[in-house]
């Protein structure tokens, strides 16, 4: 670890590497010194606002997030460090994948921003499918422009570019119509032999849509594929302006290509190599797993995207994860409080949660479903919480917490039975990160036994995928013949502390005959739709 004037000397010298994410609600800047580890931090919190029915973020409320974000970062190295960065060695720029930013020819956003949460392109993912025979769901960018032209609107033909919002980013700090594979990914189904766009995709969609005669072809208006390790442009004179009006900061950084945030989470995370996946678990939870080979068929469950390196993954995203065992949670707290008894928040999860090891593997033939919302993977547009038992369950509070537990997973191991029992995937190790893994080696052993495989949660974890994208930036500047698997095993993750826990028979087996009660419960989740108005 670096003393604090070692770290200083960094930056007084420009060797320090910027990586910044636009997440949904928070835009996270992390600066890493030579030894990869983050010395500053800035944020910026944000909300997407409903403007005529689509979920958006201006472009004034993008440029004051990056310029708060970084001023707020520029603060904290001042405050700790005694100094001001003036030069970087390296930058990249992550945010939500997918979503809509549609440009003219005098580069004018056409359309106000589409992000991914909008479920505004049901239609057009639905003739996508069957087009390409892939995947391509609501959020997938070539859903909102395809279904932009069913909808007859006047901006299409007036298109020339279209992106991400990394790319967005990355294109007006640099000049480059650039996008790493993992972002690219979201945007337009990927050939991972070529990493590039599917070129008999892109044939079909032109041919497709031939009789409207719009003035481009998809793959003009695409930005241009990169992978990780390649340079993306530098950071030009009016780049740095817009990050730092200050205009303290130089131009000439290198940039990396611009990417997602799933890709950013799979190289914080340590993750990016075949047969190892990362679980993000909080409000929603996903699982993306690096594939060795392609799918036998197209599952609408499963999300085909890539590494930023451009190797296949699947990821099984379900909408509702711990909002409901929440809600429960705070249910006690509010009985203990009724009764006088004070207790901390945390100290409260950590005792239910740890009292749910204490359970039955199957969770003692107790049901519950965690569906605030509607859940794509088990097919519910809408979802009701429920809690169900028979009259010989065995209903006690062990049970209760592990069943809230277990259900949090159970629509991502839907999918994941898929790849696993379906089409024979061999998943060796997966790595835990998000607020279910916060108690320690609960959420673990829980998902270890859905999954069947190792779970380990590694400290580093939580810096997220604003560190994920530094030292994707690093990596382009320092990665010499190392690819990015080897890169981060051996430069960043060598001596990294991580714990995991293995699952057991016992676990594997209760997991299962809990999952069989889930799935055969579904038609009374279905029940109180149709009756719960």
């Amino acid at each position: 670890m670096q003393t604090n004037e070692m770290i200083k000397s960094n930056i007084e010298q420009g060797l320090t590497t910027l990586g910044i994410e636009f997440g949904s609600t928070r835009i996270k800047a992390v600066l890493i010194n030579t030894d990869h580890e983050p010395i500053a931090v800035g944020a910026y919190d944000w909300e997407n606002s409903l403007i005529d029915g689509i979920w958006t973020y201006s472009e004034e409320e993008i440029w004051a997030g990056l310029q708060g974000c970084y001023k707020n970062l520029v603060e904290e190295v001042k405050a700790k460090y005694g100094v001001t960065i003036t030069k970087l060695a390296g930058l990249g720029f992550s945010a939500m994948m997918h979503g809509y930013l549609a440009f003219d020819e005098k580069d004018t956003l056409l359309v106000p921003f589409r992000t991914w949460r909008n479920n505004i392109t049901g239609q057009a993912s639905q003739k996508l499918i069957k087009l390409f025979n892939y995947n391509v769901p609501q959020r997938f960018s070539i859903a909102h422009l395809y279904q932009a032209i069913l909808n007859n609107e006047e901006h299409v033909d007036k298109i020339k570019f279209f992106t991400t919002l990394a790319g967005f980013v990355h294109w007006k700090l640099s000049g480059e119509k650039v996008l790493g594979i993992g972002d690219a990914s979201g945007m337009f189904p990927i050939d991972i032999n070529t990493k590039d766009y599917n070129e008999k995709m892109l044939a079909d969609f032109d041919a497709h849509i031939a009789d409207k005669n719009y003035p481009w072809s998809i793959r003009e208006i695409l930005p241009k594929v990169l992978v990780a390790g390649e340079n993306a442009g530098y950071l030009t004179a009016e780049g740095a302006k817009l990050l730092d009006p200050t205009g303290t900061l130089q131009a000439g950084t290198p940039m990396c290509p611009p990417e997602g945030d799933a890709g950013t989470g799979m190289v914080a995370t340590n993750t990016v190599t075949k047969r190892t996946g990362n679980v993000s678990a909080g409000t929603s939870v996903f699982a993306m797993i690096v594939l060795e080979r392609d799918l036998s068929k197209v599952y609408e469950e499963l999300d085909m995207v890539t590494t930023p390196a451009g190797d296949l993954v699947a990821m099984a995203h379900s909408n509702n994860c711990t909002t409901d065992l929440n809600s429960w949670i705070s249910l006690f707290h509010e009985c203990l409080t009724s009764f006088g008894v004070k207790v901390d928040a945390n100290e409260l999860f950590s005792t239910l949660y740890n009292k749910a090891l204490e359970g039955d593997a199957d969770c003692g033939g107790l049901l519950a479903y965690c569906y605030h919302s509607g859940e794509h993977i088990t097919g519910f547009t809408e979802g009701r919480p429920l809690f169900v038992r028979k009259s010989d369950s065995k209903f006690n509070l062990a049970n209760f917490i592990r069943v809230h537990l277990s259900t949090a997973l159970g629509a991502m191991k839907t999918g994941l039975d898929i790849l696993t029992k379906e089409e024979n995937v061999t998943i060796e190790q997966i790595l835990g990160h998000g607020g279910l893994f916060k108690t320690k080696g609960v959420g673990q052993t829980i998902m270890a036994n859905a999954i069947g495989a190792p779970v380990t949660v590694m400290e580093t974890a939580g810096e997220g995928g604003a560190w994920g994208i530094a030292l994707l930036a690093d990596y382009m500047n320092n990665k010499g013949n190392l690819s990015l698997d080897e890169y981060l095993s051996t430069k960043v993750f060598k001596n990294s502390v991580a714990e995991t826990i293995a699952p057991t028979k016992e676990g594997i087996e209760g997991f299962e005959t809990f999952m069989t009660r889930y799935r055969n419960g579904l038609a009374i989740e279905q029940s109180a739709i149709d009756n719960l108005k």
